[in-house]
């Protein structure tokens, strides 16, 4: 079948503002989008900008935005966003995150906010011989959040970010937040606090669920910053305050 694809073009050495080009390409229902934008770079327009690496939903890096939503260009079938021949596929690239080109967003300020969570272990018990141990009970609590890939799909898609508050921690953040506050091994929740507990962190938060719905690992994006919210107000109850 033959697909066009319309895609989000823009060189900040050359344009002033984005726009569309679109390419007709051949493929099949079970193509994945991503081997349609591969096919247009290597054998149309070797000048596409766009990030790919492990192609098989893991590591992220594909991330962008398909027929208006969210989505992995790696795990998205053809048949999944056309039915028919001559159809259109509009490939754009994520939102909320400034564009270096085309496809290719910059990722900085994404990952500046995910460091501000401190997302990594932190207690004050002597470190163990060998490793951490945790039984299959204590683990549960972050099963769901250990999915994470920081595609940031989730923060393209919150609309708190695009409409309301630029400033808001972030979807992604929150959820690699929770996921060591919930880590039977860790101490660092008041750590935590200082970016969490601020207007510009979970309650900037609306519940709009657009975070959980586009999330590529099935994530319960808006569960886990509400249970950071409840987990807080816990805290500051037992504090007193």
């Amino acid at each position: 079948m033959k697909v066009r694809v319309k895609i989000q073009r823009f060189d900040p050495e050359e344009d002033t503002k984005p726009h569309f080009r679109e390419y007709t390409v051949s493929g099949k229902k079970t193509d994945r989008v991503l081997d349609l934008l591969m096919r247009i770079k290597r054998h149309q327009d070797g000048t596409l900008a766009l990030r790919q690496s492990c192609a098989h939903g893991v590591c992220g890096s594909d991330a962008m935005r398909i027929n208006g939503t969210e989505r992995l260009a790696c795990k998205t079938l053809v048949q999944d966003v056309v039915d028919e021949d001559g159809g259109v596929i509009t490939v754009e690239p994520l939102q909320n995150l400034s564009v270096q080109k085309d496809l290719m967003v910059d990722q900085e300020e994404f990952f500046n906010r995910y460091r501000s969570v401190k997302p990594f272990l932190i207690t004050d018990e002597p470190t163990p011989e060998r490793e951490w141990l945790q039984s299959q009970e204590e683990r549960k609590p972050i099963d769901d959040a250990t999915k994470c890939i920081l595609c940031a799909s989730c923060y393209s898609a919150c609309p708190v970010l695009r409409d309301q508050n630029p400033g808001f921690l972030g979807p992604a953040q929150i959820v690699q937040a929770q996921r060591f506050n919930d880590d039977s091994r860790d101490r660092g929740f008041e750590q935590r606090l200082e970016t969490l507990d601020t207007p510009d962190g979970v309650w900037s938060c609306e519940n709009h669920f657009q975070c959980t719905r586009v999330c590529p690992r099935g994530i319960k994006v808006t569960k886990l910053i509400n249970q950071t919210k409840h987990s807080i107000e816990k805290f500051r109850k037992e504090r007193g305050n």
